[in-house]
């Protein structure tokens, strides 16, 4: 039985990112179901935040961690008041807006003005493959790009690292 591509290239994300999950702090902003929040934490690490402002997906993120027994950490809000309410370092964040909502660059210079990565923290950027993410973005410098069928993901880290 075939996979579904959003499988697919979910394993492949998480096989890229695995090696930093054990032990992590991350975000899963516009998270949606919370699928990557839920897998994050399938894979060792510490603590997950997620943020959404929309009824259906808060809906579908407390579902899902009801189904898995966990309690999500969950801010219900746009995404520049999540970033403004989050006092941790984070070592992962998914970032994954509605495409064509012009976030990603907004997102990037909020989590490197606040400083909210940790040293080796990193960014992940989900995007339409037509689309191309900045190079920079005060401090956050995108260090690869991955694409996947109509798909690309973008990644971030802090510019000393």
């Amino acid at each position: 039985m075939a996979r579904p591509t959003l499988d697919r290239m979910k394993e492949t994300l998480f096989n890229i990112v695995a090696p930093r999950l054990p032990g992590a702090v991350v975000l899963d902003l516009f998270a949606g179901s919370g699928q990557l929040a839920i897998e994050s934490l399938s894979r060792g690490a510490e603590q997950a935040f997620l943020c959404d402002d929309n009824r259906d997906s808060v809906a579908a993120i407390k579902s899902n961690f009801d189904a898995i027994g966990v309690q999500p950490q969950l801010f219900v809000g746009d995404f520049r008041t999540c970033l403004q309410q989050i006092d941790r370092k984070l070592d992962v964040v998914f970032v994954d807006p509605p495409y064509k909502s012009g976030a990603y660059t907004e997102v990037l210079y909020i989590i490197a003005r606040r400083q909210l990565l940790s040293p080796d923290g990193i960014v992940v950027c989900e995007h339409a493959a037509e689309d191309d993410l900045p190079c920079s973005a005060d401090g956050l410098v995108r260090y690869d790009v991955r694409k996947m069928g109509t798909v690309k993901f973008s990644f971030y880290k802090r510019s000393e690292q």
